[in-house]
């Protein structure tokens, strides 16, 4: 799931201070912190996997990153903070987690290949997705997205929704195992489109250089910037007659913490942040027209923000659900109804109103032309270079 750059709102605020706020929120609302805590983690903990970087002498903070044991540092963490946590959980028993996210939504992809067809509906296309991810022994990270054409991002069908699959479809799907998370998603061209399979193909192109680069920098333990995988990215796209969305990112990958740390650009950005051990999902987007998304409508795709008891209590009875159940990741109001019916899109209203939730707006590239997108999640430890959901 994208997340928009240069000004728009992206959802990061709610990640550490969304989390302290939503265990405030608990605190006074009786949820037991230190069970969501065990399942959760922490997201200091989970910063901890990251090592710092010296900026002073970058070369020497950067191979010290590389060369770091992943495993090492968690546990070293969770001797100085597990206490306090209430137990924290070994690296290694987290890297597997994040392993079987990756290996549980490449399988997904694969299923979706099997069942996607022309005029099929959007709603029954997300909602298969979503239970194939909870029948292999994930769960949803995020709302499917099923995108059409222009749309480049964050549409996912709402209750009653009859729309269907045409065109250029983009499916984004997200696993998280106890909050460690894969995120991937495919194009399809649904119309036998020359134009649809050349942007496909340059946005897989993309992702695939992007990938290579990215491998070759760290098994060679040399210092790899944001800004180079972005130039690796918008040459690969120009290179093939198209344009790749400027506000458009990936992004970097925390426990419970979709959009977190550094963003990966889809273009030359000269950004000279420094990619450290760490998750993080590379996803170009490809369009054949100006390169820049807007907002469009609201997309019914929400994300807890600053949890503020409401008035009803029918609000009240939600917002402990979506605190307990998604925590800091995003949920969709079709979720939501089929949890608590017609009283649903109230209770939401009235969260979102009093700041307690930020609904995400659909993404539409600007002159309205077709987009592209091919997504892969990939892990950096210790030298090497592993793609979670190949």
């Amino acid at each position: 799931m994208t997340e928009k750059q240069y000004g728009g709102v992206t959802g990061r605020k709610t990640g550490e201070s969304s989390i302290k706020n939503s265990e405030k929120f608990n605190k006074k609302n009786n949820i037991d912190n230190n069970a969501l805590g065990r399942r959760r983690g922490s997201r200091a903990l989970s910063r901890d996997i990251i090592p710092e970087v010296n900026l002073k002498n970058p070369s020497e903070g950067a191979s010290e990153a590389l060369a770091s044991d992943f495993a090492r540092q968690t546990l070293q963490t969770q001797n100085e903070r597990g206490r306090e946590l209430g137990g924290a959980e070994s690296k290694i028993s987290n890297q597997q987690k994040i392993l079987k996210a990756g290996k549980i939504a490449s399988e997904v992809k694969e299923y979706a290949k099997t069942i996607i067809k022309k005029q099929m509906p959007l709603l029954e296309i997300a909602e298969k997705i979503e239970n194939k991810i909870r029948e292999l022994g994930g769960k949803p990270a995020f709302p499917v997205n099923t995108s059409i054409n222009e749309i480049a991002a964050h549409y996912t069908p709402s209750v009653n929704d009859s729309s269907i699959a045409y065109g250029l479809l983009k499916v984004d799907l997200g696993v998280h195992i106890d909050g460690w998370i894969a995120d991937t998603a495919i194009p399809f061209d649904l119309e036998n489109s020359e134009q649809n399979e050349k942007l496909i193909q340059a946005s897989k192109d993309a992702l695939e250089n992007a990938i290579e680069l990215v491998s070759k920098k760290i098994f060679k333990k040399e210092i790899l910037t944001t800004g180079e995988i972005g130039k690796k990215i918008q040459e690969t796209i120009e290179s093939k007659g198209f344009s790749p969305i400027i506000n458009l990112s990936g992004h970097q990958i925390e426990q419970y913490n979709l959009h977190a740390g550094l963003t990966i650009p889809n273009i030359d950005n000269k950004s000279t942040e420094i990619i450290s051990p760490g998750s993080y999902a590379i996803e170009p987007f490809v369009t054949n027209g100006n390169g820049k998304i807007k907002d469009g409508k609201p997309s019914g795709i929400y994300m807890l923000t600053n949890p503020r008891t409401p008035r009803t209590p029918i609000a009240r009875e939600v917002l402990n659900y979506i605190s307990e159940e998604y925590q800091t990741l995003p949920f969709c109001s079709r979720w939501i109804h089929k949890k608590f019916g017609a009283k649903t899109l109230f209770a939401l209203k009235q969260l979102e109103e009093n700041g307690s939730l930020h609904q995400f707006p659909q993404l539409v590239e600007s002159s309205n032309s077709k987009v592209a997108q091919t997504e892969h999640t990939i892990l950096i430890d210790d030298g090497k270079v592993i793609v979670t959901t190949r």
